[in-house]
């Protein structure tokens, strides 16, 4: 916390050395000030606010980066002469325990196109999702969700990625639909 003020006292001093208080100067003064204690990390020892600002802007620029391809491919999809989809609902086991991490999970995976959060199991360990298109089967999508967006999510937001070693991704008495 005591970073995040510094950051923007770092970024009001900016704009008062600019001469010019308006959101584009704060802005940059901002972007400056993280720089200025991005690099000051090695005389003052690390930083979880400078960690946790590098995480958030991987995984923004990521997600954008899937949410861009997933919207050309649902659009090549949709301009097809015979729609080719499978469409289907498929069981994704958790690793995401919290209410936080579980929302935002859910949410983000609903605003990817071709995919739609529908429900979570009353244990709270299998997240319910309505694809549009299953054609390379269920499993491939519930990897590609838990390896790539559910990870990611949890890096963000436990500050570590999570241990795929003590969390199976499925029991076998589990069945998955």
């Amino acid at each position: 916390m005591r970073q995040f003020l510094l950051n923007i006292g770092l970024s009001s001093a900016w704009a008062a050395l600019m001469g010019s208080f308006d959101a584009t100067t704060l802005a940059v003064g901002f972007g400056v000030g993280y720089v200025v204690l991005w690099a000051t990390q090695p005389a003052l020892g690390p930083s979880a606010y400078v960690t946790g600002v590098k995480r958030a802007v991987v995984f923004v620029v990521l997600y954008l980066a899937e949410l861009v391809w997933s919207s050309v491919q649902v659009a090549i999809d949709v301009c097809r002469p015979q729609l080719r989809m499978r469409p289907g609902v498929v069981g994704i086991p958790l690793r995401a325990r919290t209410d936080a991490e579980i929302t935002v999970l859910a949410n983000l995976i609903s605003l990817t196109p071709g995919t739609l959060s529908l429900d979570l199991s009353p244990d709270r360990r299998r997240l319910y999702v309505h694809a549009m298109d299953l054609e390379d089967g269920p499993d491939a999508l519930r990897d590609n969700l838990r390896e790539t967006l559910e990870a990611r999510v949890l890096t963000l937001l436990r500050g570590a990625p999570p241990s795929s070693a003590s969390e199976s991704k499925r029991s076998p008495t589990d069945p998955s639909p």
